[in-house]
């Protein structure tokens, strides 16, 4: 059976908690990131003598599970890697960490049993069943742990790392795409952990020839790995200083040139001159001007456009600052800017990096187009964000936008403009955005004439023209003329919902938002039928997202990303993992149940989705409730119907209870110790009842009270087997279920049911927005001044007439 990715993480992810307590957050990715790269090539390579990582005798994973126990463990652990790395020539790569360090792994039965759950935790993954064509698990789950690793590690240990959905902005607006040629070259001169770098990679199927510099030695090693782990054994990563020892150069000496660069160098970093003369720079790196002694922000950008060859174009991430900063930083912004190397500028979301909170920006480097270039397209993506844990995060629908906009050129208010080089000029060459887009939210002003005389403001009503647009009668609906510029609201605050839901321009719309849904549906209906061992998931959501973007660009009043996010949510969530798993076992194998089996030691902590007598069962693919619904509507329905009764009688009781409790409540002596009327208590109560004169009416009571026990016992009981009489049918079903049928369950009642209810709730939201807006400038003008002056003197006349008759004078 396949793995799932959110298993492999999870499993990940509870191996770090093995090495909690013991070592700074930002240590654990030396000691799980080498277990993994381990694993991988064993589970990959092992026993291939033409693969391109040989694996040799006693430097497998397989030879640490055999240390599971041992007192030696860390010690031979060391050694198994280093057998590794030598045969691979990737000595102070892979054994970076010490599996046999005391203080962090603790001493003597402490550290083996730590490192032997380790151990059982990876040994516990199949990789080698779980790399997709196309689709890249292991390159995903390192992304995931390297994403955690920077988020526990604070501030200071972040920057080994950029967020995949920047990368993948960088990647895209900077040209590479299906077309990229597999000679092309990728560099990235401050690389980190090389993120950015397979990124742009990713976005050439073909492959390209990748190049990156990084002068942290553990970050350049995680550099290494990561290029093995993602199938890019080939890429080049050297570890040195790239503005004072840049590693790639021509033959003649001078820096190598690229076609592509991109990075995310330290931001304003101090001492980036240590070690060279930028006065004297023998790559004459600063013939636009050199940057601050103590701001190295733009020796940064430099080198890259140094690097970049003659049609080069790259991307650049770079604190605001370079944007509006002066002196030094002035001079050189003005050069780059009239020599039209400044293709664009992005702004970002603040609080997206894990090296720093500030709000950055993506600086897009283009020489080909440099010479005739007058203008500048910048983008204020500030807004476009979720938050995620203490971070910000880019959503799939913000990453789309960004790089629709910008590889279109369009302009697009309060968020994307053209800015001709002559306004530049006239601003002094600065850069900084909110001088060229006002992204903020226009003002709700009020109409003080409409407060004063009444009426809404027919201005106000036509700022909703998107909608009118789309329902042009229905405004005449909701508003009818009052006097010149201004109109009375024709439907009660209370009804405006409902006239909106049912009026027919409204049912139009929906009926029509159904049909793109349905549209889309019926053209990827049988290509998710088809799917086959093999099949590649990541082409999968690609096809499908793309389509439903495409095709919802036509539906007014909807916003094409909003939809397009619901997918993509939901491919996170829970598509991608069911993909994933058909495309390793097929649609029969994915769908049956399996049994859990607990240890005794440890309590599984998975909850079932089904259980039956004391078996619990778990399924990748089709939850039991999705069978239920299509094959035993009838006996959910009865069960619906039995937890109804079962209801009402549990809540006759509890009246009953409440209505005859407290001091001198028949029912206060029938209660426990704990508050609670049961069989037992009132059993015992009518025992000390009968011996009681006068308890006519408390029997009574308390044998009501018994009945209505007795009654909801049974109501119980009935539920709870006609439940267990359901789950053994549901149990059943699974494997007499035809692969046709499981597609349907799959395709139809999962995957297109819950994509179609996310976009009905996006139709409901404009019914919302719409009354929400005309109930807002109904409520705000429904009485003008006058009006209420009245009321005020009228209510006053009869407060001092009330005043009057009890004698008193109001002053």
């Amino acid at each position: 059976m396949a793995i799932k990715k959110s298993e492999i993480y999870s499993a990940l992810w509870k191996s770090c908690d093995e090495l909690r307590g013991g070592m700074d957050a930002s240590q654990y990715k030396d000691y799980i990131l080498t277990l993994l790269f381990v694993k991988y090539v064993s589970d990959k390579y092992a026993g291939n003598r033409n693969a391109l990582i040989l694996v040799p005798e006693g430097g497998s994973f397989a030879d640490m599970v055999k240390l599971v126990g041992n007192k030696e463990i860390g010690d031979r652990i060391n050694k198994i890697i280093s057998r590794l790395a030598e045969e691979n020539d990737l000595k102070g790569v892979i054994d970076v960490a010490d599996f046999n360090n005391e203080d962090q792994l603790g001493k003597g039965q402490e550290m083996v049993d730590r490192l032997s759950r380790l151990v059982k935790i990876f040994d516990g993954m199949d990789l080698r069943a779980n790399r997709a064509e196309g689709d890249d698990l292991l390159g995903d789950a390192y992304e995931y742990l390297m994403r955690n690793f920077a988020t526990e590690s604070g501030k200071s240990k972040g920057q080994f790392y950029t967020p995949a959905e920047v990368s993948r902005i960088m990647a895209k607006i900077i040209g590479i795409n299906r077309t990229t040629s597999q000679d092309h070259t990728v560099y990235d001169p401050t690389c980190g952990s090389g993120s950015l770098l397979l990124k742009a990679s990713d976005e050439a199927p073909r492959g390209m020839s990748i190049f990156g510099q990084e002068m942290d030695n553990a970050t350049a090693a995680l550099a290494r790995m990561n290029m093995i782990l993602h199938d890019c054994p080939t890429a080049e990563i050297w570890k040195d200083n790239t503005l004072s020892v840049p590693h790639f150069k021509e033959r003649d000496g001078s820096l190598k040139m690229f076609d592509y660069a991109v990075a995310n160098p330290p931001f304003s970093t101090k001492a980036w001159s240590n070690g060279f003369n930028p006065n004297d720079d023998q790559y004459r790196r600063f013939e636009y001007g050199v940057p601050p002694d103590k701001n190295g922000d733009y020796a940064f950008l430099l080198h890259l456009i140094k690097s970049l060859k003659s049609t080069g174009k790259g991307a650049i991430i770079l604190p605001h600052g370079v944007l509006f900063r002066g002196n030094a930083e002035a001079v050189i912004r003005k050069n780059l800017v009239r020599r039209g190397l400044i293709k664009g500028i992005i702004s970002l979301p603040a609080n997206l990096f894990y090296g720093t909170g500030i709000p950055a920006c993506i600086l897009v480097i283009d020489k080909e187009q440099a010479q005739g270039r007058d203008r500048i397209f910048m983008i204020d993506a500030g807004k476009g964000f979720m938050k995620d844990g203490n971070k910000n995060r880019l959503r799939s629908q913000d990453i789309h936008k960004i790089v629709d906009v910008f590889n279109k050129q369009l302009e697009l208010p309060r968020y994307s403009r053209m800015i001709p080089l002559e306004e530049i000029a006239a601003n002094d060459y600065n850069l900084n955005i909110p001088r060229y887009i006002d992204s903020g939210e226009a003002e709700d002003l009020h109409d003080l004439d409409a407060h004063l005389n009444g009426g809404i403001p027919n201005a106000d009503i036509a700022a909703l023209e998107r909608y009118w647009r789309v329902l042009p009668s229905l405004r005449h609906t909701l508003f009818a003329p009052a006097r010149d510029g201004y109109s009375n609201a024709t439907v009660a605050p209370h009804e405006v919902k409902n006239t909106i839901l049912q009026h027919p321009e409204f049912t139009a719309f929906a009926e029509g938002v159904q049909t793109i849904f349905d549209d889309w549906q019926a053209a990827h209906r049988a290509n998710l039928n088809n799917l086959v061992i093999g099949d590649e998931p990541k082409q999968v959501i690609v096809d499908l997202s793309e389509d439903l973007l495409e095709r919802f660009a036509k539906a007014e009043l909807l916003d094409k990303y909003d939809v397009y996010q619901h997918l993509m949510d939901y491919w996170a969530e829970q598509m991608q993992d069911d993909v994933f798993v058909l495309v390793q076992d097929g649609w029969v194998k994915s769908a049956q149940l399996r049994q859990m089996i607990d240890s005794k030691k440890e309590k599984s902590k998975e909850a079932p989705d089904l259980v039956v007598g004391k078996a619990r069962y778990k399924t990748d693919l089709i939850p039991p409730q999705l069978i239920v619904a299509r094959y035993f509507a009838a006996e959910q329905q009865a069960i619906t119907d039995r937890e109804a009764v079962r209801d009402d009688i549990s809540r006759e009781l509890d009246e009953l209870i409440e209505e005859h409790s407290g001091e001198e409540g028949l029912l206060e002596e029938a209660k426990t110790d704990k508050g609670k009327v049961t069989k037992a208590s009132l059993k015992a109560r009518m025992a000390e009842a009968r011996t009681l004169a006068d308890n006519a009416e408390e029997m009574a009571l308390l044998t009501q009270c018994s009945k209505l026990i007795d009654r909801l016992t049974a109501a119980e009981k009935q539920v709870k087997d006609a439940q267990q009489a359901l789950d053994e049918k549901v149990l059943a079903k699974y494997p007499k279920l035809t692969e046709a049928e499981i597609k349907n369950l799959v395709v139809e009642d999962k995957w297109f049911a819950t994509v179609e209810a996310a976009i009905r709730g996006e139709v409901d939201r404009v019914t919302q927005t719409l009354a929400g807006r005309v109930k807002a400038l109904e409520e705000r003008y429904a009485e003008p001044l006058p009006a209420l002056t009245n009321d005020v003197v009228e209510l006053s006349a009869r407060v001092d007439a009330h005043l009057q008759k009890m004698g008193l004078v109001w002053k």
